[in-house]
């Protein structure tokens, strides 16, 4: 019985450190990064781009995109949009870009977090939409890029959803007035998913998947700063 007492206050007296597994929305992983980028310069026009491995891979794979420019990369690689959404205020907001641009929707319909809706993938996406417009932040609201499956989650339609989804978060960047950046027209096969000269696994885009993403997206930034 005095063991399992001694055990007890050894544990109560040893402080709790939360594993890397306990911070789902990734708050951590940008965490000193923000802490050390600063508010912008006067002059500086930040953009964030917000995301899942689609913009993370961007500057790994077109690094030049992003050097020597106020454009600042938060992507983290197989995330939803409610992780996102939870992450949004630090990866985005406290870093007080003049615009930002938000890709997200393509691991929810894969499940990586449990079962959404389409109406609900788009609501997490207009939630951030709505939080940067409150902050004064200029806001660009991607498609999703096309992808006929996933070879890690097969069966599940993106072809199809994808589409649909699309659909929905153009009707409300166009209600809203915010920019919608449509790389699913640019970079689809004509069968709705993504042709290998883009793409390795026809889900994530290749170095020259990113050359056709560039100028898209630097267009629409241009666009939503003279708003």
């Amino acid at each position: 019985m005095r063991f399992l007492l001694l055990l007890a206050l050894v544990g109560f007296l040893t402080p709790f450190r939360p594993s890397s597994a306990q911070d789902w929305v990734g708050l951590r992983r940008f965490e000193e990064d923000n802490r050390m980028i600063g508010p912008p310069a006067a002059d500086e026009a930040r953009v964030v781009f917000m995301g899942d491995s689609i913009t993370e891979g961007w500057a790994e794979l077109m690094p030049e995109f992003f050097a020597g420019r106020p454009y600042v990369n938060r992507g983290i690689s197989g995330q939803t949009t409610p992780q996102m959404l939870v992450r949004f205020r630090a990866d985005v907001i406290d870093l007080e870009p003049k615009v930002v641009v938000i890709l997200a929707g393509t691991n929810d319909i894969a499940g990586n977090t449990g079962p959404a809706t389409l109406p609900e993938i788009a609501g997490n996406i207009a939630s951030m939409a709505e939080l940067a417009r409150a902050h004064g932040i200029r806001v660009v609201i991607s498609s999703v890029v096309p992808a006929a499956d996933y070879p890690w989650s097969p069966g599940l339609g993106p072809d199809r959803k994808i589409p649909a989804l699309n659909g929905l978060l153009r009707a409300y960047a166009d209600a809203q007035g915010f920019e919608y950046l449509d790389y699913f027209g640019a970079m689809t096969d004509g069968r709705n998913g993504l042709p290998p000269v883009l793409s390795e696994d026809g889900v994530h885009p290749n170095r020259a998947g990113y050359e056709v993403m560039a100028p898209l997206a630097e267009e629409a930034i241009r666009t939503a700063i003279g708003q």
